[in-house]
């Protein structure tokens, strides 16, 4: 079994079927059945900020759609820090919740899976959808 590092943008799209990479989500997602998928804590949160705003019915849906993709969250922890400081001294325009997610990928010695295409070129282990 593979582990698998979602990234925020993987999961926004999945869940927002108007999202224009919503379709390449859902089947990135039906591929991925048989890998161990993680979400860094930092993701989780940024794609809980908007069901937040929208009340706890919309976090209620949100936590039920992630807990049927089975995937768990990765806590960040100071390994996970270090190599996310690192990659952002690297590469000055990364942000630090993307910085979080291939640094988890890289301490997990997993594959990442984006939306940004750019983070192709940041690492061998993203797959942008």
């Amino acid at each position: 079994m593979a582990l698998l590092v979602l990234d925020s943008s993987v999961l926004i799209a999945y869940f927002s079927p108007d999202d224009r990479h919503h379709e390449r989500a859902v089947l990135a997602l039906r591929a991925s059945a048989d890998n161990e998928r993680i979400i860094v804590a930092s993701a989780l949160a940024e794609i809980l900020v908007h069901p937040y705003r929208s009340g706890p019915a919309a976090v209620a849906r949100i936590e039920a759609a992630l807990g049927a993709l089975l995937a768990r969250v990765e806590p960040v922890t100071e390994r996970l820090a270090h190599r996310a400081a690192e990659l952002r001294a690297r590469h000055s325009s990364l942000r630090l919740g993307d910085a979080l997610v291939l640094a988890t990928g890289d301490v997990l010695n997993a594959r990442v899976l984006t939306a940004d295409k750019s983070w192709v070129k940041l690492s061998s282990r993203v797959r942008a959808l």
